[in-house]
């Protein structure tokens, strides 16, 4: 029997081809799609997902949920992923509409509905935190909540502190990191270097020939050039499809721990950072751990941190599910 799998996410470029994968994967069942403000906005992001939901040949629900992040004013990426999320290539409007309930609310009633269910954030989290807010009993209810978000003791994205979905939202992300949720930390380093689909596996996806597999390059192409740009890396980065295979994958993982994570929302110069106590400095008190929760002095670390992945693995789940 297919394992359920409940899917948030800010629809751009990386976000539909990590979509394609879960939707082509037949050992999961994607019960819906709740979309979140972020990349684009949530309208933007909610015809984004309903297209690449149809492109796949499934039919899943897609949900709106919120418009902005629960303090800030929102901040996208069109920067990076061109004005429609998608690569500004004109992709034309999907048949269905929006289902019907918001996003927050339908995260609440499917996790209850389906105890154990897996859970994959891949945009801010302010939909997950709206979620617990209201309904603080389904941390204990979900079987795993891979987050794609976050930088473990390295660079950001978008400032040198943070990576994008943690840094657009931080107080959010605090809320989740905070709820005892099962956490897999999945991130975006880990798409960087020899993970990137370089020249050779850009030529492989349209050697394969399928419309998923050069919707996959080609709403990828303005990724493409900001990734080259930008970030001095060889191809397209894709760190939501890299989240999305450890979720349906877990062996992909090579190196992973547990760790107490807490957010960054006060300083201006490190908001939305992760910082990730990698050696387990806080709960042996080796130094002031103020700004730490009493959680994560005195309790069990909230996090799972993916380290490293099998990137051969990666790529080979990501060119099955475009094929």
């Amino acid at each position: 029997m297919a394992k359920p799998l409940l899917i948030d996410t800010d629809t751009a470029s990386d976000d539909a081809v990590a979509l394609i994968m879960a939707l082509r994967d037949p050992a999961h069942e994607v019960v819906a799609i709740t979309v979140v403000a972020g990349n684009v906005p949530v309208e933007q992001g909610s015809r984004n997902a309903r297209y690449t939901v149809e492109l796949s040949g499934a039919s899943v629900p897609v949900h709106e949920g919120a418009a902005k992040p629960l303090l800030r004013a929102p901040s996208d990426a069109s920067f990076f992923h061109g004005a429609d999320g998608l690569g500004d290539r004109g992709y034309p409007a999907p048949k269905a509409a929006p289902a019907k309930g918001f996003g927050p609310d339908v995260l609440v009633a499917r996790i209850r509905e389906r105890p154990g269910i897996l859970l994959v954030t891949l945009g801010p989290l302010t939909n997950v935190a709206l979620a617990l807010a209201k309904a603080p009993d389904i941390a204990a209810k979900v079987g795993r909540c891979v987050v794609m978000g976050g930088a473990a003791c390295t660079v950001g994205n978008v400032t040198p502190a943070a990576e994008y979905n943690i840094w657009c939202d931080p107080e959010a992300a605090r809320a989740v990191f905070r709820s005892g949720m099962p956490i897999e930390m999945v991130g975006w380093e880990l798409c960087r270097g020899t993970a990137n689909l370089d020249d050779a596996d850009i030529a492989r996806c349209r050697a394969i020939g399928t419309p998923l597999a050069h919707f996959a390059i080609d709403a990828n192409a303005k990724a493409l050039e900001a990734n080259r740009t930008l970030f001095h890396d060889p191809g397209i980065g894709l760190p939501d499809p890299v989240a999305m295979a450890v979720a349906l994958e877990p062996g992909i993982a090579t190196r992973t721990s547990r760790h107490a994570v807490e957010i960054e929302c006060e300083s201006p110069l490190t908001r939305g950072m992760t910082v990730v106590d990698s050696l387990d400095v806080v709960p042996r008190r080796l130094g002031d751990p103020a700004g730490w929760p009493e959680a994560a002095v005195s309790g069990p670390a909230n996090a799972t941190i993916v380290w490293q992945i099998d990137v051969a693995r990666f790529k080979q789940r990501l060119f099955r599910a475009l094929s």
